[in-house]
């Protein structure tokens, strides 16, 4: 972590490596959390993503949108499962119900966030506590995880409070504040009682000039004086002097001020004017019109975009800023800023919804009554505050003015460098520096915490429990396969018998496992609380290896199986379960893989490697199951007639009737071979070849006793007449025997 220069940065870097608690990373404007977020990559072994309220914000953290991310619709989010429409009339109002059924994630979304250890969400500032609430239940949803805060992922929240506020109508608040206590996102309920680290830089990089710092800190902490006016305000121009101004953005604090200074600069302009109009269709009031129905613009105009990109591409977003280079009577071609290219732009559509309670589900049902499609750009030689936070200038008209919100006036001076690029168009008036009173309680009782260095050790001791109990938990995989089971019953009906038997045969691998992993769990938790160190690892390392072995064999025989569906029609939902199921098992053997390196790191105190090198390996070993696969697939697709890979309803296989398939295990186990071995050859569960066996005892054909040692046959024997059925004997045995060796021991009872 050297490269992070400072004390706190560096304990910023251990937190994020060494624990699980969910951080709050602040600190003024310019003290390094850009920076920070941006080298995060070369720092931490974690896999994460960032992403931001806004488009621009997001451009900055170089990562996504919230809602694009998390697929959120529109509106806001109300924590709890019951219909929006016990709580409120109004459309644009969503609770966990609504968005788990009807605004559900793709697999692509899914598979990323699966596979996340840290969510970073920067400017913070900004975010909404019902959004973040929102995030909490799809993390835990993707995950199956509803024990933890966003089902157990780490969650980096970086931002300065003091800067620009959540927006929320007042419409909405008057629903929203039944839940919340404000809507910042320190109120979300993910967050009450996680143990959120609060760790404030206090290093100014971004001004280096100690006179504007001072001055920032001031407005910051509602401690301006009037020297501090006084400073500010010798950069006051007249209006003469700033249009004598060129190449030099405006800030301002209202939309209407922006769009003055906008219409002045196109009219400046050489050249005549080109307009686009809207297309309007069904009931779209003026008073919805995103921007205005007729668009002027001219070549050389700045424009801003405000809608993200409807394609999925990203080309745009909100926030985005260009400089238009060519018009003709249906196109508008432009150069993005910082992009060497031309872009030529195409319409967007804004739906206005109305929405009816359904009288059944209490849920709000939407009905598109009209559309407004038009060319999603701006004029924007000035731009709001809220559209600038992110950005730094060397040099900027600063017109604040008519400051209506806390922190307007700090965000809009600290986007500058120094004094020297300030260009104030109306003078800062005392009174309207303020700040938000729920941020300053906040920000008090966070203070408040234990010393930094003593939350490390105290959040490292838990994350060495939760690692080991989640590296060695098989009860998540357990949860999906019995999903996918339900949601594809018909597809087992494969006409190949080693397909029908996948699923089955990787679930009952993993069901043996649950009893011997939670003992080993227990194992290491103990060792870990007694600190035996080396005996601990030695541990660790036995316990990789065992699980390693058996989960590859797993992850082969699920590659095998999607290597033979790829050829088959109308299996692409099917398909896409295996390869989650896939995704899952893969995680889990990178977990095992890694858990012993970075135990003996996090014991030791050392920083932990890059685990790149053990991805690299294991991509490699999957690389060559699958290039397999497709060889084996070759050759058995031979056998297969049916264009689906499925026996036809109500017909039997035709390649192996069960009389064969029995016979075939009979012969087999007569030829010496053992029960695993036997599954192993045929490709079956070992459940399956228990149950042959079990026919063949239960006809004499073969005896008990070769198939199971005495002593298991006893013990099960002795307690056999206390309960009805094989159901409450192996509920008895707490899983220690399989339904097939239950199954085989009573086959022999009848046969005697």
């Amino acid at each position: 972590m050297n490269d992070f220069s400072g004390d706190k940065l560096k304990l910023a870097a251990q937190f994020i490596n060494q624990t699980a608690a969910p951080i709050f990373l602040t600190g003024k404007a310019g003290t390094g959390k850009t920076t920070f977020l941006r080298e995060l990559a070369n720092h931490t072994y974690k896999n994460y993503i960032v992403v931001a309220p806004t488009g621009i914000a997001a451009l900055h953290a170089k990562g996504v949108t919230i809602h694009s991310q998390f697929l959120l619709p529109l509106g806001s989010f109300l924590p709890v499962r019951e219909p929006e429409g016990n709580f409120t009339d109004q459309h644009g109002f969503y609770t966990q119900s609504t968005l788990a059924r009807k605004h559900p994630l793709n697999q692509v979304r899914k598979s990323v966030l699966r596979s996340l250890d840290l969510l970073v969400i920067d400017e913070v500032s900004m975010l909404r506590a019902d959004v973040l609430d929102a995030i909490d239940y799809r993390m835990k949803s993707v995950k199956g995880n509803f024990r933890e805060p966003f089902g157990g992922v780490q969650v980096l929240l970086i931002g300065d409070l003091y800067q620009l506020p959540p927006i929320v109508r007042d419409q909405e608040w008057q629903i929203l504040r039944k839940f919340y206590q404000s809507m910042h996102f320190f109120e979300a309920k993910a967050l009450q009682q996680s143990g959120m680290v609060y760790l404030e830089l206090d290093k100014i990089f971004r001004q280096e000039d100690d006179e504007f710092i001072q001055v920032l800190n001031h407005l910051r902490e509602n401690q301006v004086t009037a020297d501090d006016i006084k400073l500010l305000n010798k950069h006051f121009k007249s209006e003469k002097e700033i249009q004598s101004i060129n190449d030099c953005i405006t800030l301002t604090t209202h939309n209407y001020k922006a769009d003055q200074i906008n219409s002045r600069e196109l009219q400046n302009l050489p050249g005549g004017s080109s307009f686009y109009s809207a297309e309007i269709w069904g009931d779209f009031p003026e008073s919805l019109f995103p921007i205005p129905e007729k668009l002027e613009l001219r070549e050389g105009a700045r424009i801003m975009f405000i809608k993200n990109d409807s394609s999925g591409m990203g080309l745009y977003f909100n926030g985005k800023l260009a400089t238009v280079t060519a018009l003709d009577d249906d196109s508008i071609t432009v150069k993005m800023d910082g992009d060497r290219g031309q872009f030529s732009l195409r319409k967007e559509i804004w739906e206005n919804k109305k929405y009816v309670i359904n009288p059944t589900t209490k849920e709000l049902d939407e009905e598109v009554v009209g559309t407004f499609s038009h060319y999603p750009v701006k004029l924007a030689w000035a731009v709001t505050v809220h559209k600038s936070q992110g950005l730094t200038f060397d040099k900027a008209i600063i017109d604040v003015g008519e400051a209506f919100a806390p922190g307007q006036v700090y965000v809009a001076l600290s986007r500058l460098r120094s004094l020297d690029g300030l260009i104030l168009r109306s003078r800062v008036q005392t009174d309207l520096l303020f700040s938000d009173r729920a941020v300053v309680d906040f920000s008090v009782s966070a203070k408040a915490q234990k010393r930094l260095n003593e939350l490390l050790e105290i959040h490292r001791d838990r994350y060495l429990q939760k690692i080991i109990q989640e590296t060695f938990d098989f009860e998540p995989l357990l949860k999906e396969l019995a999903y996918f089971q339900k949601e594809h019953e018909s597809s087992f009906e494969f006409e190949e018998e080693k397909m029908q038997e996948t699923i089955p045969w990787i679930k009952e691998q993993i069901q043996a496992e649950l009893v011997n992993s939670s003992r080993f769990q227990n194992q290491l938790l103990h060792l870990l609380s007694s600190g035996s160190k080396e005996f601990l690892l030695e541990r660790i390392q036995k316990g990789s290896d065992y699980y390693d072995e058996k989960l590859l064999k797993i992850l082969k025989r699920l590659i095998e199986q999607m290597a033979m569906v790829s050829h088959f029609s109308k299996t692409k939902k099917y398909l896409q379960g295996l390869e989650s199921l896939e995704q899952l098992i893969f995680q889990k053997i990178a977990q095992i893989k890694k858990i012993k390196l970075i135990l003996e790191e996090l014991l030791s105190g050392a920083v932990i490697s890059n685990m790149e090198g053990i991805d690299r390996d294991l991509l490699k070993v999957r690389k060559k199951y699958v290039e397999q696969a497709k060889v084996d697939a070759a050759e058995r697709l031979r056998e297969i007639k049916s264009k689906t890979g499925k026996r036809k309803a109500g017909s039997a296989n035709p390649k192996r009737q069960k009389g064969d398939s029995l016979e075939l295990t009979m012969e087999l186990f007569e030829s010496g071979k053992s029960i695993p071995e036997i599954a192993l050859e045929r490709g079956l569960a070992e459940s399956t070849i228990k149950s042959h066996l079990a026919e063949g005892i239960a006809f004499g054909r073969i005896d008990l006793e070769d198939c199971l040692p005495a002593e298991v046959i006893l013990e099960i024997l002795s307690s056999s007449e206390k309960f009805k059925g094989i159901k409450e004997l192996r509920d008895h045995f707490k899983g220690k025997y399989d339904y097939g060796t239950l199954k085989m021991v009573f086959a022999g009872t009848r046969n005697t």
